[in-house]
Order: C-alpha cells, then sequence, then structure tokens
C-alpha cells in the first residue's frame, strides 16, 4: 500500500515537484545554522550603514577578536546558533605597517569615515580582514537577508508541524466518537463543531494569540486550535460510512471493546482523507503564521518570520528595494504551493477509485 502510493506521487510530476520542494525546505530547516552565511542567535547581526543594499553587495569586513564566554554544546550551536567570537567592522580600505592594522570605515558607497588603528595580534586572536558577500542584500537594519529567509523556513516548518499535530490530537478522537456512536453524542459534538467552525479562523487566531500573549509558542497553539475542526469533520464522516462495514459489524459480534474497533480496524481504513487534510492543514498554517507576524501578534523579533519581513519591508516595493519585501512572500508562495501540490498528489494517489 505505501510502495504503491509512494509510486503513484513520483509519476505525478506536480506531485513528485512538491516532494521535492518540500524535502528541501525540511533540510533547510533542519540544517539552518550550518548552511547560513550569519551564524549568530536568530540571524540578528546588525551592521546600519550596511542597510539596504542590493543582492551581490560585496565588502570587506574588518574581523577584530573578542572574548566571548560560549558554553552551548555542539548540539546547541546547531539549533540556536552562535555568539561569533569576532566583531566585524565593514571597511572601505585598509593596510598593515608594522604590528599594526589601519582602516577607514566604511560609511556609504566613494565615502568613508577618519582612519582608525588596531594591533594586527590581539589578546584573543589576530585581526583581519575579510570579503563579505551578501547573496540577497541586506535588510533595514544592515541584516543579511539570506540567513534570515533561511532561518524564518524554520519557523514555518515549526508552526507548521506542532500546529497539525495538535489538531490531529483533538480533532480525531472528536470526529471518531462522534462517527461511531452516532445519536445524541454525535449532536452535541457537531453542534460544539459547527460554533466552532462559524468564528473566522483569522479572528480567532488573534483573540487566542492575545488572551495567550505574543511569542513563538503562542501561535503553535492558537493556530492549532482552529485546525482540528476539519479534521474532525472529515474523521466523523468516514467513521460514520466505515462502522457499517461488515467487518466492523463481525468486530462488534465477536465481543471487541469499542476503543479496539475504532483504534485498530476503523481509523486506519479513514486516514487516507486525513493525510491529505494535514498536507493542506500545513499550508494553512504558514499562511496564517505570517499573517500573525505581519499584523504584529506572531513571532517576535529578532525571530525572523517571513510574515515580518515582509512587514518590515513593504513599503520599499515602490522603490529600488522591492527584493526585501519579495524575496520572502516568494519564499511563503513556494512553500504554501508545494504543500497544496503535495496535498492534490496524496488525494489522487490514495483514491482507490483511481487505482
Amino acid at each position: 500500500m505505501a510502495a504503491d502510493t509512494i509510486r503513484k506521487l513520483w509519476k505525478n510530476p506536480l506531485g513528485a515537484g512538491g516532494i521535492l520542494v518540500v524535502s528541501l525546505a525540511f533540510f533547510v530547516a533542519v540544517f539552518a545554522y550550518l548552511l547560513m552565511p550569519d551564524h549568530s542567535p536568530n540571524a540578528n547581526r546588525m551592521h546600519l550603514v550596511l542597510a539596504g543594499k542590493k543582492p551581490g553587495f560585496q565588502v570587506q569586513m574588518l574581523h577584530l577578536p573578542r572574548a566571548v564566554n560560549n558554553e552551548q554544546s555542539s548540539l546547541e550551536k546547531w539549533f540556536t546558533g552562535v555568539e561569533p567570537a569576532y566583531e566585524q567592522i565593514p571597511v572601505s580600505s585598509w593596510y598593515e605597517a608594522s604590528d599594526s592594522l589601519y582602516y577607514k570605515p566604511y560609511l556609504a558607497e566613494h565615502s568613508s569615515g577618519p582612519e582608525k588603528r588596531v594591533a594586527v595580534v590581539q589578546q584573543q586572536g589576530k585581526a583581519k580582514v575579510v570579503p563579505t558577500r551578501f547573496l540577497l542584500g541586506t535588510d533595514k537594519y544592515g541584516r543579511d537577508l539570506l540567513s534570515r529567509i533561511i532561518l524564518g523556513t524554520r519557523v514555518s516548518f515549526s508552526v507548521g508541524f506542532v500546529s497539525v499535530f495538535i489538531s490531529l490530537l483533538i480533532g480525531i478522537p472528536l470526529g471518531a466518537v462522534a462517527g461511531y456512536y452516532g445519536g445524541k453524542i454525535d449532536k452535541l459534538i457537531m453542534w460544539f463543531i459547527n460554533v466552532i467552525w462559524s468564528i473566522p479562523t483569522l479572528l480567532m487566531v488573534i483573540a487566542i494569540t492575545l488572551a495567550l500573549g505574543k511569542g513563538f509558542w503562542q501561535v503553535f497553539i492558537a493556530v492549532g486550535f482552529t485546525m482540528w475542526v476539519e479534521v474532525a469533520r472529515v474523521v466523523r464522516g468516514q467513521f460514520l460510512g466505515i462502522r457499517e462495514k461488515e467487518y466492523v459489524q463481525a468486530a462488534q459480534v465477536l465481543g471487541f471493546s469499542d476503543l479496539r474497533i475504532m483504534l485498530r480496524h476503523i481509523l486506519p481504513n479513514a486516514f487516507a482523507p486525513v493525510i491529505v487534510i494535514s498536507a493542506a492543514n500545513f499550508a494553512a498554517a504558514i499562511l496564517i503564521e505570517s499573517g500573525l507576524s505581519f499584523l504584529g501578534i506572531g513571532a517576535q523579533p529578532p525571530m525572523p518570520s517571513w510574515g515580518s519581513m515582509i512587514k518590515d519591508h513593504y513599503a520599499y516595493l515602490i522603490v529600488d528595494k522591492a527584493h526585501l519585501a519579495i524575496a520572502p512572500g516568494v519564499a511563503i508562495m513556494v512553500l504554501v504551493l508545494a504543500f497544496m501540490l503535495l496535498g492534490n498528489a496524496l488525494r489522487d494517489a490514495l483514491d482507490v477509485r483511481l487505482k
């Protein structure tokens, strides 16, 4: 069954493309700090004199060693970044003489500050000048845009994964109980589902977020609590149809417990549409998180979120720095589209009528 589904997915060009994009995004999210040019926590190293530079901009960076009390493990550095052991100073020109290094700070193109001097050999290490290129340019605070977009992938993936998990944790039990038992239990659960369904999703998310406070973890809970309704409705519909099958009635005659029948006989056969709707919910969670961050109630600075990056730079769309808002917007579009294509491909692959 699984092998046949995977084979069908790869035969679908759009589905295969969706799988590749999602897999690549997952790889980038997991290994973000190893792939980013800026390895500092939250990719938050600022150079205000380099604010708003265009893609491909290159500058000489003077690295001045400094003492850093860093007791992080290798795993912590992998997931949270590491505080740099040197200070970066953009310079327009420099030269070495004797045991000193002389440089002029970079102020703007064809402009520099007064000449300064530092010792070449210092207690913690050696001062040096390193050419640094910003492939996607810098944001309005002089931070590397590519690094923040890469790290923003982790934020989007985390919100999508945890939100979908919460929605399954709530939606599957409620839908299963309503569909299996029917009667008054079904009516009560459906009444509750319809009440939640009638509330606009974004409005509910905003209300929950404001009640729990602004923050990264609050977004998980807020988005997850608004997505379980669709899962519950799908699971209920599947249980209503499958509970009338002969093998379920045979299990009831044999005296199997209701819990065993639901978990071992009905749920495995009802899981295909749940997988499809989970892919769609993953895409919706990414969009909702981006919208919340754009409104300022999602992931809080300095944590990079694609939505907050658009918020910070949408005014640049009408000038020659439109890429600052377009780049994170394209990232959202590509990842959401990939999940939707994957969901459509899963629907076709798991549809028994197409076999």
